[in-house]
């Protein structure tokens, strides 16, 4: 039976994305790095009418945005505000989209070995425990189709230094704050109270964790490639300029010796038959 602090988190969890709806639709404008370059790596695999699961995928803009192409795609997602969200959105712009609410470490609800993606960037960053994290990836392999593509999303484990550098930089003097930042001197991975209940690794786990699955490894990128710490800047110049930088990032988000440089991780694999 899971204990009273497990159910705690995962309603901690739940309650954070039901009440931070048009926030998280708006992140992905804030930090448009890291939807662009994630857009760019799926869409050299999801083709139009291809079916897709979005296992956590918050208030749909990945899940619109491959409606938008064409695909079948379904949304699960812990949060009902954010499926409601997304399903009155899909309506707005008169695209299909199916959307239920689930955990994603259970989707017994929805059919195995249907999907031709499954997109999981989302789970990882809350999952603490390591069984869960496992459980979640052997139910993606569950729904998807022999040969089928996996995406999973982590937050790395220095994230949360560079956003205190750019954002706050006078926090390296609160004692607290400062003792979250010596993750970066203890080479640590993170798991326990960020922005909710949070886990945060560092980039040299995220292949380890894969081996032990049926999956052929396709790429670990960095969502930001070095683009992060200017971001803010980048994005103020014009479409034309903005563009061009991420041409020249994408040639490199899957170097190693940037992976650290980076906020989010995606890897991408291949379902063993």
């Amino acid at each position: 039976m899971l204990g009273r602090g497990y159910m705690d988190s995962v309603e901690s969890v739940r309650r954070f994305y039901d009440e931070t709806v048009n926030y998280e639709w708006k992140r992905l404008d804030r930090h448009q790095v890291e939807y662009e370059l994630s857009k760019r790596y799926i869409t050299r695999y999801v083709r139009p009418n291809d079916k897709v699961l979005d296992l956590g995928g918050g208030p749909g803009k990945y899940s619109l945005y491959l409606s938008q192409l064409g695909c079948q795609v379904t949304l699960a997602d812990l949060s009902q505000n954010n499926i409601d969200f997304a399903l009155n959105k899909a309506q707005e712009l008169g695209l299909p989209l199916n959307g239920l609410r689930a955990d994603c470490r259970d989707l017994s609800a929805i059919e195995d070995g249907q999907y031709d993606h499954v997109l999981c960037m989302g789970p990882m960053y809350h999952l603490k425990d390591e069984r869960d994290r496992v459980a979640t990836i052997h139910e993606c392999l569950r729904k998807l189709k022999p040969k089928g593509t996996l995406f999973v999303a982590f937050v790395s484990s220095y994230s949360f230094v560079w956003d205190y550098l750019i954002q706050h930089p006078s926090l390296i003097l609160n004692e607290e704050r400062r003792a979250q930042l010596n993750a970066i001197v203890d080479d640590a991975n993170f798991a326990g109270q960020g922005f909710s209940e949070n886990f945060f690794i560092r980039p040299k786990d995220v292949l380890p964790f894969f081996e032990p699955f049926q999956l052929e490894k396709l790429h670990l990128l960095n969502c930001e490639s070095f683009l992060y710490l200017r971001e803010p800047e980048l994005l103020g110049q014009s479409q034309e300029v903005v563009s061009a930088w991420l041409d020249l990032a994408e040639q490199v988000c899957e170097r190693e010796d940037l992976l650290s440089m980076a906020e989010h991780f995606m890897y991408i694999g291949r379902k063993r038959e």
